[in-house]
């Protein structure tokens, strides 16, 4: 697929005005990587190209690998969605009703952001003098025993954009599937598809010899080279690349099957993409979230199904429009901001 120097050049000038380092880009149509490109640097002073194999952190599109394990549980038979949170976790979340699998996924458990995952990524970062040590889910957990003291919404009723509820969903998946999170999503999700290079743990991204290196931009645009906030986890803790991610795209728009390997059924696969509250931002107008997707109904008359990530010093994105089976993945080391106002899209 040639994407003509018109695209190439807009690209370019994009990365330039807003002085990324590096970007990575892949589309995928019918089941095919068709075209994939790097731009920029994946390490400025070493002078190494960005490429399609180039790792960087996908941030809270790790929240769709999360929905997917949860799914897979469900297709088994280990659990339900409408089950109760606390039937697995020992945690009473809302006081004005039960909060349940399905509110976690789409973010509706009537709880506002509690700000775990800012907190902790700033103080990695070097951002913010506080500092929040949540080294494991149990610490996040512990961190919101009294949770149900800051519920502001029945369940259901509204979205707010909750990290910690997928920090939660990571032990459940823990605790119904026998086995860490992230080894429940590698053996489920990564190896059946082939994406050898998505790793969670520091010591296999450290072994990888083409990982992009993260930046912080500051306000004069100066590059400062800063690293990963390991530690974070179903919520937005893997990496990855655009080539293992097209596996990931081609997978879901093709409903949960690639090259003859089914990840979950179908008809859970329409679950996850369907929409089922309104989101606060209306960019194409009628965007609502799924489970761990974000989708419209009317983006150029065509559904599309989306979401980004950003940890501060990797940004991502992918989308895919499953009527045309075509879908793009975007990567990025850094984030433009500025110290005195730093908003997460986490």
């Amino acid at each position: 697929m040639d994407f003509g120097g018109e695209i190439e050049e807009f690209i370019l000038s994009k990365i330039r005005e807003s002085r990324l380092p590096g970007l990575s880009i892949g589309v995928v149509r019918n089941g095919e990587l068709v075209y994939a490109r790097g731009f920029g640097f994946r390490d400025i002073d070493k002078g190494l190209p960005a490429t399609p194999r180039t790792i960087y952190g996908i941030g809270s599109i790790t929240k769709s690998f999360t929905a997917l394990a949860i799914l897979r549980l469900v297709e088994e038979g280990r659990l339900s969605l409408e089950d109760p949170v606390d039937k697995y976790v020992p945690i009473k979340l809302n006081p004005m009703g039960t909060v349940t699998i399905h509110h976690l996924l789409t973010h509706s458990s009537g709880l506002p952001a509690l700000g775990y995952a800012e907190a902790y990524i700033n103080g990695v970062l070097g951002l913010d003098s506080n500092w929040l040590p949540l080294a494991t889910p149990e610490d996040v957990l512990a961190f919101m025993r009294s949770a149900a003291d800051w519920a502001v919404a029945k369940p259901g009723e509204r979205f707010f954009y909750l990290n910690e509820g997928y920090v939660i969903l990571g032990l459940i998946i823990k605790r119904v599937g026998g086995m860490p999170y992230e080894d429940f999503v590698r053996e489920k999700i990564l190896k059946p598809l082939g994406m050898a290079r998505t790793y969670f743990m520091a010591e296999e991204v450290l072994k990888d010899p083409e990982v992009a290196t993260p930046y912080i931009i500051d306000r004069e645009g100066k590059h400062i080279p800063s690293k990963f906030p390991f530690g974070i986890t179903s919520d937005g803790g893997l990496l990855s690349n655009v080539v293992d991610m097209a596996r990931y795209v081609s997978m879901l728009i093709n409903r949960g099957e690639l090259n003859g390997v089914r990840i979950v059924g179908r008809e859970l696969i329409e679950t996850a993409r369907g929409g089922y509250i309104d989101v606060p931002w209306k960019i194409i107008g009628d965007e609502k979230y799924g489970y761990g997707l974000i989708v419209s109904q009317n983006f150029y008359g065509r559904r599309l199904v989306e979401h980004s990530g950003n940890v501060g010093v990797y940004t991502a994105d992918m989308a895919y429009i499953p009527s045309d089976r075509i879908g793009v993945i975007i990567m990025a080391n850094a984030m433009v901001i500025h110290y005195q106002r730093w908003e997460f899209t986490y």
